[in-house]
């Protein structure tokens, strides 16, 4: 479900833009990894804490 989410949110952003994506889904990890590098966007940052992963997705 975060990458359907990410996606329509992305969508609506300018070219060079940071998307902040907090998701509590351990897959998410390597399905945004995988998605930001397939669609041309760049994953700029990735944390998580106490179960809760936060991303950056630079828009490309």
């Amino acid at each position: 479900m975060p990458i359907v989410k990410t996606k329509k949110a992305i969508g609506e952003l300018e070219s060079g833009q940071i998307l902040e994506v907090l998701a509590t889904d351990k897959g998410a990890k390597s399905d945004l990894t995988a998605w930001a590098s397939s669609t041309g966007h760049e994953l700029v940052d990735m944390k998580e804490e106490a179960g809760v992963f936060t991303f950056y997705i630079k828009k490309g």
